[in-house]
């Protein structure tokens, strides 16, 4: 297939690249950064950049299927008026502005037949007691609008292109996101939990990751939300003493919450708070988690391959 790919030069793109060409796709990368060669520079969250004729207009009209996993990390800084502001357009006008020129595209019969969307378990909202599925209805704090808003974005393409959201856990491997930052600490033997320690981490390893990515594009029954997150969620004390032991080092030093919150103020909820988020519909398809537990999920991160 013809592939245009959004948000997808960073963490989850170092993996998900290679998956895609030795699955034999070619791909169309958009960089903000960078028009290194396979790659078109653009900025997909300006409406200018999808203007008719632009490059990446026509690499969408060319496309058979998008993947768009755009948005500003959550949790790497202050909630800041201006930082909120790009963390809802980086997702919510991307999405909105790819939408529309899919339906665009439509109307010449030059589009792709598929968009497969980033959201995230923020969707839901933090709990210590609730399990929630892919039925279960949307929070009404920051997160849980910003995502909806960003579901909503995307459900507005035409009926002819087939539509996956992945509502994304915490991902795991050794070179970036949450556990990249855990792991020195860890190694160094001053990790522990951070806040209570009760709250719930819905996680999934990189590789599984790209693998329902694969899986999406191949096969025409995924369709509609899923939530992408492994079988097996784990609370912050469950995911740290498990760490600990896949490093061989103690997990015993609680990080303050108090101290994370004065790092990152409104933002150090996503750390602080969790949810208990069930892969419901991917294990009613069959699914097969290659890392469906959090020991070999962690052991198979923080190998010496991975590191």
């Amino acid at each position: 297939m013809k592939l245009l790919l959004i948000g997808c030069t960073g963490f989850v793109g170092r993996e998900l690249l290679p998956l895609l060409e030795a699955a034999g796709h070619e791909l169309t990368i958009v960089s903000r950064s960078s028009a290194a060669k396979g790659r078109l520079q653009a900025n997909p969250a300006l409406a200018k950049s999808w203007l008719p004729e632009t490059p990446l207009a026509n690499a969408l009209a060319e496309a058979d299927a998008v993947v768009n996993l755009a948005g500003e990390p959550i949790a790497e800084q202050r909630w800041t008026p201006a930082q909120c502001e790009l963390l809802r357009s980086s997702r919510i006008n991307t999405t909105k502005f790819l939408a529309a020129a899919i339906s665009t595209a439509a109307s010449t019969n030059a589009s792709p037949k598929l968009l497969i969307s980033g959201s995230a378990i923020g969707f839901y909202g933090s709990s210590l007691v609730e399990s929630f599925t892919e039925s279960s209805p949307n929070a009404t704090d920051f997160l849980g609008e910003l995502c909806l808003e960003w579901e909503q974005a995307a459900a507005a393409i035409p009926a002819s292109c087939r539509l996956v959201v992945l509502r994304t856990g915490i991902v795991l491997a050794a070179d970036g996101g949450a556990l990249g930052k855990m792991l020195p600490i860890f190694r160094a033997g001053f990790g522990g939990p951070i806040g209570s320690g009760r709250q719930w981490m819905s996680w999934i390893h990189r590789t599984d990751f790209c693998a329902l990515i694969a899986m999406a594009l191949s096969n025409p029954a995924y369709s509609g939300v899923y939530n992408a997150t492994a079988p097996n969620p784990a609370t912050m004390a469950q995911f740290c003493q498990n760490l600990g032991k896949a490093l061989g080092r103690p997990s015993l030093l609680p990080v303050p919450g108090a101290l994370l919150q004065l790092l990152l103020g409104d933002g150090a909820s996503v750390v602080l708070e969790g949810q208990k988020v069930l892969p419901e519909r991917l294990q009613k398809q069959g699914f097969n988690f290659q890392y469906g537990d959090l020991n070999g999920a962690l052991a198979a991160a923080t190998s010496s391959k991975q590191r």
